[in-house]
């Protein structure tokens, strides 16, 4: 139930509203004191022999934390929290609610994966942020205000006006969204009672009062959206189960059918070999904007004018079609700001099986093109630019190993994987190469894949895969930003200096600055305590001992300041582990 969040952000309770500007500061916004008071179930939180794992704690949580976002909404008319830093901050409060009633002080850590899914966001939910974006794309009343606003005699038994009334506001969504995953995200909560009955938070018996009935208000047009949701899921799986074994996997010419989607709402496109080719004239050589060992990419244009960027898969590791299809359904579930949203792919029906990939396009190229490559066509990144992109690739990475489950590894974290928006925002691309791993393990492969010079040493000699392999290259990428330097310099001499290496001797002899790239203090009006901090974070990850790397999350805390970076271990010596550094 991760979209119980998202859904309980629909309670607008329509009555007068006026809006509010939200803050950005790390406090958090809402008050959970309702916590410790509110008569709810906490049996599903208490670890026992017949639920040792909590499997109902998730959606009980995410129910109860549901009713301080409604209230906040009622008050504010803003849809979820203002920053990352609040959302952090509310469910550290929320912990602290939790442990007061003896239940363990890890249930927020391991319910709640990723804090930036209740920040406030305009990808959701046809771009409405506020009650007034609702208004003006829906109206002041929708057949919910009249069908919602009474609670039923019997919630158990009445709930269908509701329901009904709910499936039509989701269907004004689609329609002016013209994405249903989108408007499904929106979808939720608009009245109260049937906490009981669908909502799925157990509610204690005891007396009533004003208080209870106020809360039990807020979230029961969350319940109705909850069946809402359930109802239209199990709907598409039942559709795309028996579209996929009635119909031939590929058309008469040999083409692989064009369906809508890969598994419900994921929204990914299965292309024709000829749309392609046409998009991009036939994979012209003045339309190749990247090439690397895995594949090359292709600038096209579709038949309704959106720009793409066309993947040539030339090489991978994949068995067969049907792993491959795999691979991209499970990539067409990921939506996150910082990823370059996959619109589809292709397979040909010749002997080759030739495979292609669809991306979006991002219109400033790659990371590499701006760090290495000083011309009036790519000026110096400036320090804003370089701090807001390191920002963006830490959160994409860590919606990939604590959004998603299980955890999604990327193995490839280089520059050239690194894709700038028309706002010069960071995106991460290149999901050829990504591995889900098993629940709670590391993965062992006798295939390495990446890139020399961003490859973690353990990773490049024993084939162990973790999250640590990709915070050992994105500190690699962290140093390239700071510096302007590439990752294996041999331009210098013969010698190959890494840049591992050549930072590390120099700030052990307390020469930091000097590392930084010259743009970034010729004119000394940059913050260089929080550049210095940004390269020791970068040195940090890129550690040669595992052990020694902090996280994704830890390392994204100390990039923005929450949590200082601990002094630098010392580094193993002798040229084995700059040999393997080398991979």
């Amino acid at each position: 139930m991760a979209s119980i969040p998202s859904l309980i952000l629909f309670l607008i309770s329509f009555s007068t509203i006026q809006p509010s500007s939200s803050s950005s500061s790390s406090s958090c916004p809402l008050d959970l004191s309702y916590i410790t008071t509110y008569p709810w179930d906490h049996s599903h939180c208490i670890p026992s022999t017949s639920n040792p794992n909590l499997t109902n704690c998730r959606q009980t949580l995410l129910s109860l934390y549901a009713i301080a976002l409604a209230l906040r909404l009622r008050s504010t008319s803003q849809f979820r929290l203002p920053s990352l830093n609040s959302s952090i901050s509310c469910l550290s409060s929320f912990q602290s609610e939790l442990s007061s009633l003896s239940l363990p002080s890890n249930l927020i850590s391991t319910h709640f994966y990723d804090p930036s899914y209740f920040v406030i966001s305009p990808n959701f939910c046809a771009s409405i942020q506020t009650k007034q974006d609702w208004i003006s794309k829906l109206g002041n009343s929708t057949a919910v205000d009249s069908a919602c606003s009474v609670v039923p005699p019997n919630p158990t038994t009445s709930c269908q006006p509701c329901y009904l009334a709910g499936v039509t506001v989701s269907s004004d969504l689609t329609a002016l969204d013209g994405n249903r995953s989108h408007s499904d995200n929106c979808f939720p909560s608009q009245n109260p009672l049937v906490a009981a009955c669908i909502f799925g938070l157990d509610i204690t018996h005891s007396s009533p009062s004003h208080r209870f009935h106020a809360f039990l208000y807020a979230i029961i047009g969350a319940a109705f959206a909850i069946l809402i949701m359930s109802f239209i899921i199990a709907l598409y799986l039942y559709w795309s189960r028996r579209r996929k074994t009635a119909a031939p996997a590929f058309d008469q010419e040999g083409n692989p059918r064009s369906r809508p989607h890969l598994r419900p709402n994921t929204g990914s496109i299965w292309f024709k070999i000829r749309d392609l080719e046409k998009a991009t004239s036939f994979f012209s050589h003045r339309n190749l904007i990247g090439r690397g060992g895995f594949g090359v990419v292709y600038k096209g244009i579709l038949s309704d004018g959106t720009p793409v960027a066309v993947k040539q898969i030339l090489d991978s590791n994949f068995e067969g079609d049907e792993e491959f299809r795999n691979e991209v359904e499970i990539i067409s579930n990921l939506r996150h700001r910082n990823l370059v949203p996959l619109r589809g792919c292709c397979i040909t029906d010749d002997p080759d099986h030739q495979r292609y990939l669809v991306y979006d396009l991002m219109p400033n190229g790659s990371l590499e093109n701006h760090i290495f490559i000083n011309s009036n066509k790519h000026p110096n990144l400036s320090w804003p630019q370089r701090k807001n992109i390191i920002l963006d690739v830490a959160k994409g990475l860590a919606y990939l190993h604590y959004g998603v489950k299980p955890a999604i590894y990327h193995r490839d974290i280089k520059a050239t994987n690194i894709l700038l928006d028309e706002e010069m925002r960071a995106r991460v691309a290149d999901f050829g190469l990504a591995r889900q791993s098993k629940e709670g393990q590391s993965h062992l492969t006798t295939r390495v894949a990446g890139t020399h010079g961003y490859l973690a040493p353990e990773y490049a000699l024993y084939g162990q895969l973790t999250e640590k392999t990709d915070v050992y290259s994105f500190g690699i990428v962290i140093l390239e930003i700071m510096t302007g330097k590439k990752a294996i310099d041999t331009s210098a001499s013969s010698e190959v200096v890494l840049i591992t290496d050549w930072v590390w001797k120099l700030i052990k002899v307390g020469k930091a600055e000097k590392v930084l790239d010259e743009c970034l203090v010729e004119n000394g009006v940059n913050p260089k305590g929080v550049m210095v901090r940004f390269l020791m974070v970068g040195v940090l990850c890129a550690h040669v001992m595992v052990a020694l790397r902090p996280t994704i999350a830890d390392a994204l805390r100390m990039l923005e300041g929450d949590i200082d970076v601990p002094a630098l271990p010392d580094r193993p010596l002798g040229n084995t582990f700059t040999a393997l550094e080398i991979y």
